[in-house]
């Protein structure tokens, strides 16, 4: 796999650094059903509107639902002979498997060609400057998440799962799965925790409550907020204009908001405390 990466010097399989991309972070869960992509979605929105430069990777190649949720149905333009410019949407710079698969048709690729999407959306779009790249995996912990920590230094990591046992049961394997790669947490956030009443604004725990926190202290691992179960996400996701585009005063986007800050602060950790050079890219 080493034998076209464009490595100065002896050559070497292993991560390379993206030039300009000074943060990359995974967003993963052990399993589907989570809320995943929602939280990718919306995090990399809010980072935006907070005023950093953004890329959002859409490596759920099986399920890449990102294209609906930013309302984007356009294809990407070439530039040259075989680099590609991403998507720009809500400031961000997008490129997902359904922009070049759209419609209902399943994609349906084996493990060495999962390494190769994953390899050319790092290697052959023209990202520019970022202050953050988000990759959204897709759910387990399979080949795609492999083949990125394989193709570049990972930041960090962020697991979601909701309260439920099952759910929480599939999270620790992420957890595990990001361990062994050695791959830094940057903690666990809990979607779905609690629904606010509409009429008597009561907090309902539909999903149980806490387990994801309660995780993540046995694992040692950060926790990055709870977020509710609200159908406005939803209505929002589903028809293109992710929720925090209503403002961090929005009651509906404010946890959200509070989970990008607790992001970016861990990030500012986790980079302060890695060696001198491995993370930082000029």
């Amino acid at each position: 796999m080493s034998a076209h990466s464009h490595q100065h010097g002896p050559a070497q399989p292993g991560p390379q650094p993206l030039p300009g991309v000074d943060a990359i972070i995974a967003v993963g869960s052990g399993k589907g059903g989570v809320g995943k992509t929602t939280l990718a979605v919306n995090l990399a929105v809010a980072l935006a509107r907070m005023g950093h430069k953004v890329g959002l990777l859409d490596a759920d190649v099986y399920g890449p639902n990102v294209p609906l949720m930013l309302g984007v149905n356009s294809q990407p333009r070439m530039i040259g002979e075989n680099h590609i410019e991403p998507i720009e949407v809500f400031g961000l710079k997008v490129i997902s498997v359904g922009f070049l698969n759209p419609g209902d048709k399943p994609v349906i690729w084996r493990g060495p060609m999962l390494h190769q999407i994953v390899r050319q959306f790092l290697g052959l779009v023209e990202w520019g400057r970022l202050d953050y790249m988000i990759v959204d995996l897709p759910p387990g912990t399979g080949d795609v998440a492999l083949s990125l920590v394989q193709t570049v230094p990972l930041t960090g990591a962020v697991v979601v799962s909701t309260p439920s046992d099952v759910s929480l049961q599939d999270a620790r394997k992420a957890i595990e799965m990001f361990r062994q790669m050695k791959v830094d947490l940057v903690g666990v956030a809990e979607n779905m925790s609690y629904f606010v009443c509409p009429h008597c604004q009561h907090e309902i725990d539909i999903f149980s409550r806490g387990g994801a926190e309660k995780t993540a202290y046995q694992f040692g691992v950060p926790f990055l907020g709870s977020i509710a179960l609200d159908p406005e996400v939803r209505k929002a996701g589903d028809g293109g204009k992710p929720v925090v585009l209503e403002g961090e005063n929005s009651p509906h986007a404010k946890s959200i908001y509070d989970f990008a800050r607790k992001v970016v602060e861990r990030v500012g950790e986790i980079k302060a405390s890695a060696p001198a050079g491995v993370i930082q890219i000029q």
